[in-house]
């Protein structure tokens, strides 16, 4: 049985938890507290160095300690539904987008919120290191996850999925990148991103991400 350590309120578990229910499998659940640092306690770094969600036991009991890991373990063990395409152009495509999902998407919300928010005085970043804020990238942050909802409004205004003509993991990140703009308060705005809201309709019939 695959185990996932989660949190149910944090963006990058929630997009393993999309990824394996996609692939139609079962897990079992511990949840880590990040609020209350249980990421930071000895028990959970035995098991993710890191100190970071998700992280994934295998069935071989292997530890997958990021979202690389886990996406690039479960396409190749579960091939379907292929997530990260089929052909060398489609897979290159989707890899692209998916690259620009993270990091100008979601990392830029990160940025905004770890360098602006009281709360995170001291954690700037994710991990085992305490790095003190920045509040200049809290304004930048905000800025790039604003420029990169105009990104997918142009690239969706052609194209049914990020990727392409099929669902991908580009689309996962880059839901859960636009969803998590709400905690900066950045949404996507109905007379600047119409296909960008019509692109989150139609993912939100998926089972695996519901309505935003």
């Amino acid at each position: 049985m695959l185990t996932l350590y989660d949190c149910a309120t944090a963006p990058n578990p929630r997009r393993a938890r999309i990824l394996l229910a996609e692939k139609g499998l079962s897990w079992e659940t511990v949840a880590i507290d990040l609020r209350g640092g249980e990421q930071l306690g000895q028990a959970y770094r035995a098991v993710n160095p890191q100190c970071t969600v998700p992280a994934l036991r295998t069935d071989e009991g292997v530890v997958l300690t990021d979202n690389a890991a886990i996406i690039a373990y479960l396409d190749s063990r579960y091939p379907e539904p292929p997530l990260l395409g089929t052909t060398p152009l489609a897979r290159a495509e989707i890899a692209s987008w998916h690259w620009r999902a993270e990091f100008e998407g979601l990392l830029a919300v990160a940025e905004a919120l770890r360098n602006g928010s009281p709360a995170m005085a001291g954690r700037a970043l994710s991990g085992p290191v305490d790095y003190a804020q920045i509040p200049e990238l809290a304004q930048r942050g905000v800025e790039r996850a604003r420029h990169f909802l105009d990104t997918l409004e142009l690239r969706l205004q052609h194209s049914p999925y990020l990727g392409g003509p099929q669902f991908s993991v580009a689309d996962i990140t880059a839901v859960v990148a636009v969803d998590f703009g709400r905690i900066v308060k950045l949404r996507p705005d109905p007379q600047q991103h119409p296909h960008l809201l019509q692109w989150r309709e139609r993912l939100a019939q998926r089972p695996s991400i519901g309505p935003a």
